[in-house]
């Protein structure tokens, strides 16, 4: 009797220590202190809530996430449940990396909760949800009000040739600058914007696969943004810049205007009263369309993790209402679900610019060909790369716009070979 229950309690022991060792790694890639803590702060409930589960966060810094994490892959390093970006998808998804959630979602009793445009994009590559999208980042246009005053620019632009004004207007001011422009990590959406606004088109490719970046219209559109640069309606070390200096530069009062998404409503509400800056459409092209980007990030499961179904409670607990809303509401994110169109926070006077955006039948947001494997690297190098080279007087606009359609055409034609 005595071996027997020696024998249980040796049992016990041994289980309960398996159970604490159970340890599920989480990468974060579009990091900030802010959203770090958010995210432990929701871990943290889920590991209340699942006793002997810890959960490891590693947070990259964005600038060289994709590197580093590329690196962790090749290494074999492979976390259980990562933040996915929409940029990342297809390289991870089409390599056979990438967990399908469709199993789950079938039995997941929030999965009606998902918007139609959430599970669209996340299933994204072959018909299958790779990815759930937390949430959406919609291009608009922040403005100073103060500055614009100060310049004598009675009201924000709604063209690119009243934008190109106000900036140079702006910029007139002593230290002061009209455009915070993004040069460098994460610059993409910027030109892509411009260009397609001054194009009169969001088509990246012809039927036969090739790009239209090299367009005559797309060429106009690069050219405008080297012109705000070299005309020296951006500040001159902006060629430098990644999301945390555009944002410090606006709140700062050193640009005047800044594209971006809801996200960094949580540095400048902090910064700025909000009497002071208003968002506002992006500015229209010659056709009287402008086309912000509309990018998406969301949680991905690994095909390697050995603990597949804790990996997926845990991407419920990050998707599901609460975690959900809790994210959101600190990331800047516009919300993934259904039901959190009623919570009050989105319905502040801070969200009406996007709303509105998204009411303006001239203005149609645009989803980056994220569908090819080759995307991310584009992005995330050699656009800085080619882009501070043009910002600089290295190469031209043509010369830009054909080494992004050169690069492009090969990756979509041999997506299409598939």
């Amino acid at each position: 009797m005595k071996t027997l229950l020696t024998a249980a309690l040796m049992s016990a022991l041994m289980a309960g220590t398996a159970l604490a060792d159970t340890t599920l790694k989480l990468v974060e890639v579009i990091t900030s202190p802010e959203r770090t803590e958010t995210l432990k702060s929701i871990v943290g409930k889920f590991e209340a809530a699942n006793p002997g589960t810890k959960v490891e966060i590693i947070s990259l810094p964005w600038g060289e996430a994709f590197q580093k994490f590329a690196t962790m892959v090749s290494a074999g390093e492979t976390p259980d449940v990562m933040e996915m970006p929409d940029t990342w998808l297809s390289l991870y998804a089409n390599n056979g990396m990438l967990e399908s959630l469709e199993p789950y979602l079938k039995e997941w009793d929030q999965t009606a909760d998902l918007s139609d445009r959430a599970l669209e994009l996340g299933r994204d590559v072959k018909d299958t949800a790779y990815m759930l999208p937390y949430g959406f980042y919609l291009r608009a246009m922040f403005y100073n009000k103060k500055l614009l005053a100060e310049a004598g620019v009675s009201e924000p632009p709604k063209t690119m040739d009243e934008f190109a004004k106000a900036a140079r207007k702006v910029s007139a001011l002593p230290g002061k600058s009209g455009y915070c422009l993004r040069g460098g990590p994460g610059g993409l959406n910027g030109w892509v914007m411009f260009g397609a606004s001054m194009a009169g088109s969001n088509e990246f490719f012809r039927e036969d696969g090739t790009s239209t970046f090299n367009s005559e219209g797309w060429v106009k559109g690069l050219t405008w943004v080297i012109d705000l640069y070299k005309n020296g309606y951006a500040p001159k070390d902006s060629v430098n810049w990644g999301f945390n200096e555009i944002v410090a530069g606006f709140y700062s009062g050193t640009c005047a205007f800044l594209d971006q998404d809801p996200d960094a409503l949580i540095a400048i509400a902090q910064h700025m009263d909000e009497a002071d800056y208003g968002v506002t459409t992006m500015p229209k092209g010659p056709d009287g369309k402008t086309f912000p980007t509309i990018g998406y990030a969301g949680w991905s499961m690994f095909a390697s993790s050995a603990n597949k179904d804790l990996s997926w409670k845990l991407i419920a607990a990050l998707e599901g209402k609460d975690g959900n809303v809790e994210w959101n509401k600190r990331t800047g994110a516009l919300p993934a679900l259904k039901s959190a169109a009623d919570d009050p926070f989105y319905a502040s006077p801070q969200f009406k610019g996007w709303f509105e955006e998204l009411a303006d039948k001239d203005a149609v947001p645009t989803v980056m060909p994220t569908h090819l494997e080759e995307f991310a690297f584009f992005k995330d190098s050699l656009v800085i790369k080619t882009s501070q080279q043009a910002l600089l007087g290295d190469i031209t606009p043509q010369e830009l716009a054909d080494q992004w359609a050169d690069y492009l055409t090969k990756a979509q034609q041999k997506h299409l070979a598939k």
